[in-house]
């Protein structure tokens, strides 16, 4: 076993019967391939460069999270019907206009081993389809006639907006501390994660009380699955990844094992990490990943990680037994035991 692998090992507890993403998909393959027809056929426009750049980034596939985790939140409370599966749209199409957004501004060029939007068509037009994607959530929404998704999905949408902003606020900025980043990556990824499964829950109709556990769960699953994202960042692969290794750094994020890394390394170690985020210095990265590691950087952010992962399916306690539960359940592991 790998330095790398065995640091994925020790993030989760024990999985459950249903952990193996795999086995998973397979749980929730009917549901999504309802999904994912209603997301072509809401993806159409008569403006070609929609469809162009909408396919594009809809056909680069993904483990569709986000949209599995409404699907099973509903079933494991008993969801009947097909509004789940248009919840499941509307998390996916909000999702994606996100990572459009997300691509122009961080100027990249790579994303799930694919040239992103911007690469290919340019900033604007990116932009705008992402604009597009936004509306027609909204659309769906509208459809659903449910007031509460919406207030649920319009506080949600306006929090990630609000996450990308802060998050551009301390771009190149080595004195982030955990507590700031934490807040970037609640609001940028971990409400989406908590709208979907609290969304999945209020559909089938659930109680108030289970509707905040399933939002509490899905919260703190989102925090699990974007550190360990940024562990990711200096220790995957970079083709199982599908990104270019390093990119935080080349943009200039502080990510969580660099935070701690500044707070431990030794005086060199710490003023170079603190440099390369300042100047985006990717040519640093092997000095970074060995101050890192030295530090207990990759380490620390592995623990917690693994804390966020332990708390969400502490959540689902609440939850009564059932094969999408177990499902939910080994997610949690999942998330922060994977190699992209």
């Amino acid at each position: 076993m790998t330095a790398d692998a065995a640091t994925r090992s020790q993030l989760a507890d024990p999985p459950p019967a249903v952990a193996d993403l795999r086995a998973i998909q397979a749980l929730a393959a009917a549901d999504m391939a309802a999904v994912d027809a209603l997301i072509r056929r809401r993806l159409a426009s008569d403006v070609v460069l929609v469809n162009q750049i909408g396919e594009h980034i809809v056909a680069a596939g993904g483990k569709r999270l986000r949209p599995m985790l409404a699907v099973l939140a509903a079933r494991a409370l008993g969801c009947e019907g097909t509004d789940h599966h248009q919840l499941a749209a509307i998390i996916e199409f909000i999702h994606t206009a996100t990572l459009l957004h997300d691509d122009v501004v961080d100027e990249s060029d790579l994303r799930r081993g694919r040239r992103t939007a911007n690469a290919l068509w340019g900033n604007a037009p990116s932009v705008l389809v992402g604009d597009f994607l936004y509306s027609r959530s909204f659309q769906l929404m509208v459809e659903l006639q449910r007031p509460e998704v919406m207030q649920v999905l319009a506080d949600t949408t306006n929090a990630i907006a609000e996450g990308e902003v802060l998050q551009l606020l301390h771009v190149r900025n080595p004195d982030i501390d955990e507590a700031a980043y934490l807040t970037v990556i609640e609001r940028k990824t971990a409400v989406l994660f908590a709208a979907a499964t609290r969304l999945g829950a209020l559909l089938a109709d659930a109680d108030a009380a289970t509707q905040q556990a399933l939002h509490d769960y899905g919260l703190q699953l989102g925090f699990a699955f974007q550190i360990a994202d940024d562990v990711l960042d200096y220790t995957a692969d970079a083709g199982a990844l599908g990104k270019n290794l390093g990119d935080d750094l080349a943009e200039g994020k502080a990510t969580l094992p660099l935070i701690h890394a500044i707070a431990h390394a030794d005086k060199a170690g710490t003023g170079r990490i603190r440099s390369a985020i300042v100047e985006g210095d990717i040519q640093a990265l092997p000095a970074i990943v060995h101050a890192i590691r030295s530090s207990g950087g990759i380490d620390y952010a592995a623990a917690k990680a693994r804390e966020y992962a332990h708390r969400a399916q502490v959540a689902l306690h609440a939850i009564a037994p059932s094969p999408w539960r177990d499902a939910l359940h080994g997610l949690a592991h999942y998330a922060v035991d994977r190699d992209h």
